[in-house]
Parts: C-alpha cells; structure tokens; sequence
C-alpha cells in the first residue's frame, strides 16, 4: 500500500488535479470524504477549511501545487515537471492563472451557476453565467498563447500544468457556452481533445449531484 490518504469533497476541481497525479503515477490512495461547505471544520484537517490535503503516512500536506509538486517528485514514474527552464516557469505560469484567473469566471460562475446548480434542482442563473464567459475571455487568450507556443500544454508531454488546469477546463466545457468559448480557441482546444482520451480524466470523473 501507498500510505497516501486524500481528504477533500469529490466535485472540487482541485481535488481532481491531485486524484489526476495520483492516477497518472499509478497510486492507490484511500479518499476521506470532507465537504467544506457542509461539514464542520473540526472533521477538516486542513487549517483554513480548504480542500485538498493530501497524508503520505506522517507527512501531511496542503496546497495543491504543492501537492501535485511532491507527488511529481515521491513517486517513480513519467516526469511531470520539464527540467528545460522556460518550459518549467511555463508549467508554473499556468498553474498561476489557473489559480488566480481562471477559477472564479470558469467554476464559480460558468459551472457552479449553468450546471452544478442545476444538478441540483436549482434555476440555471443565465447571468452569472454570461458574466463567467466575459470573465474568461483574457484567461483563455493567455493559455492560448502559451499552447500555441508549445512548452507545455501541447498534448503531448504532461506536465502539472495539464493535471492543475484540466479540471478546471472540464467544468467550464460542461456548460456549452463554456466548450464554444474553449473552441474558438485552436491550440487549446487541441490540447483539452488530448487530454479528454487520457484514462487518468475519465476515472476521476465526479460525475454531478443526483
């Protein structure tokens, strides 16, 4: 056994990213079921009520690059971060937008509001929807650069920059406003029909509520 545990609500899109490393190392993991808007922080090992936390038998961390990070570096198997510099400061790049740029207008508003809600017999909110998809615009013209000069996000060589972002493009394209917006988009829609054939994005699909 692995001795890796990872604490988190199964629809969050950073749990995704770390269950992605985790598959595309080969790892069996025990999943410890915490919602962070339901449950009661005490059940919450992470100190600020967040999610993921990931234990490797005593070590315990949280945050997810750093997470994606050690299991990149603990673990045998295909590397995930370049060694070349630029390509390297890329990955980390994106995982920077991805965190500051893309979360809000693609989850929270495009996904949480056109499909999450709705899943769970709430009214579809067109508005919060429109808003995510003009918030996105600058995020997606900044990935489309950076696919489009082929360092990573090239379909081809994983990196953590494809397992950080994936999740977060795999909500924001369930919506179909969300997939037309990736679409008009050429080089990253190239890569996101790459990494939808990835075994590791189907098994850690969470599915919707209900």
């Amino acid at each position: 056994m692995s001795g890796l545990t990872l604490h988190g609500f199964r629809y969050s899109v950073y749990v995704r990213a770390v269950r992605l490393a985790l598959e595309e190392r080969g790892l069996a993991y025990e999943m410890n079921e915490v919602n962070p808007f339901a449950d009661a922080p005490a059940l919450n090992p992470h100190p600020m009520n967040r999610v993921p936390v990931l234990d490797h038998g005593t070590f315990r961390l949280h945050e997810t690059a750093a997470i994606l990070t050690y299991v990149a570096r603990a673990f045998p198997g295909p590397p995930l971060i370049p060694e070349e510099a630029a390509a390297q400061a890329r990955m980390v790049q994106v995982q920077g937008i991805t965190d500051a740029y893309a979360y809000w207008p693609m989850v929270r508003l495009v996904y949480s509001a056109g499909v999450f809600a709705p899943a769970l017999g709430q009214e579809r909110d067109g508005e919060a929807v429109a808003r995510g998809l003009a918030m996105a615009q600058p995020v997606l013209a900044m990935l489309e650069t950076i696919a489009a000069e082929g360092r990573v996000l090239d379909g081809a060589g994983l990196t953590l920059a494809d397992l950080h972002l994936a999740p977060m493009i795999a909500a924001f394209t369930a919506a179909p406003e969300g997939y037309r917006a990736l679409a008009a988009h050429p080089a990253l829609h190239g890569w996101w029909q790459a990494m939808v054939g990835r075994r590791s994005l189907a098994r850690t699909d969470p599915g919707l509520p209900g």
